[in-house]
């Protein structure tokens, strides 16, 4: 091993303290340079849910005192509440077809865009992507399904002979949920969509040709051995924000459906939540509520995060 005889031992001891001073102040620095976001984080996201925890565990109704009912109102939900079931089940509904559907249908749209020249690119991005920026857009929605006879695709499918009567797809608990998934898929690409079109643009070209020296003949070839391996991180910040989106829906259930829509055969946790905690004041019972959603989507969240890690490490 080669010995640096450079080194001045006298003012080692000087030298070594200066880096260590110098280690300090850029950790120091860095910590600096964190804490807005730490500040913000503990105060709008880890304290909330640390006081959903304790109220849910009290009766609270924002007026009075909470007051300590131990685990009653997790067995009231579990054994008395019969509409969370439903709820339940419309939440699960979202979170297995809005969520998948949405995913893949990003995905491929973004692999079809990102064939288009730049500005013809970015023309279809901003259409596929401005729903999910335009708020209460999705208001024209409920034009088109319209219960009565100037209801767009009531008009349509009467024109077209196909219905005598105007159907009341909002009203009808049989058609609305039906309604809200079309209108939830419409405006989920999101943050998602965006950043599989920034994964695809970021793909190294030569990869391609070197796929085609190797033996792939064709794009769905190059698609599931190229430009799917090199997206994993893409791909996994897809299925989180997706995983949140279909289960933390709501405003778009509460503007189309009502709120609540007719015999709750459209609401999610999230909807039922408001309404006990906005409408009825039973704070303690809504915090449950979110506990229960919470669990749900960090189970899922995990699950579906572990799926994609051991595929993508296949």
């Amino acid at each position: 091993m080669k010995i640096n005889r450079d080194i001045d031992l006298e003012n080692a001891p000087i030298e070594i303290s200066k880096t260590i001073d110098k280690r300090d102040w850029q950790t120091r620095s860095a910590y600096g340079m964190l804490a807005p976001f730490l500040i913000l984080f503990t105060v709008f996201t880890v304290l909330p849910i640390l006081c959903s925890i304790y109220f849910s565990f009290t009766s609270f109704d924002m007026l009075q005192k909470p007051k300590f009912v131990g685990f009653s109102n997790y067995i009231r939900l579990m054994l008395d509440d019969k509409i969370f079931l439903k709820v339940l089940k419309n939440t699960m509904v979202f979170a297995f077809i809005t969520g998948p559907l949405s995913y893949v249908l990003s995905f491929l749209l973004a692999w079809m865009i990102n064939e288009y020249k730049p500005v013809v690119r970015s023309i279809w991005t901003l259409i596929f992507y401005a729903p999910s920026l335009a708020g209460n857009i999705f208001y024209a929605w409920t034009i088109v399904f319209s219960g009565d006879y100037y209801g767009y695709l009531n008009g349509w499918l009467m024109k077209l002979a196909i219905i005598q009567e105007p159907i009341d797809w909002i009203g009808n608990t049989d058609y609305v949920l039906k309604v809200v998934l079309l209108v939830q898929v419409w405006l989920s690409f999101g943050a998602g969509f965006l950043s599989f079109i920034a994964g695809l643009q970021g793909i190294d070209k030569s990869m391609y040709e070197a796929g085609r020296i190797d033996g792939i003949k064709n794009r769905w070839q190059e698609l599931w051995y190229i430009t799917i391996p090199s997206m994993k991180p893409q791909l996994l910040f897809g299925a989180v924000m997706q995983i949140a989106a279909s289960f933390g829906v709501s405003e778009v259930v509460k503007s189309v459906a009502g709120f609540p829509s007719r015999g709750y055969a459209a609401d999610t946790i999230g909807t039922y939540i408001i309404d006990y905690g906005t409408v009825r004041f039973e704070m303690g019972y809504a915090c449950t509520l979110s506990v229960v959603l919470f669990i749900i989507m960090l189970l899922m969240n995990k699950i579906i995060t572990k799926f994609l890690r051991s595929g993508a490490n296949d």
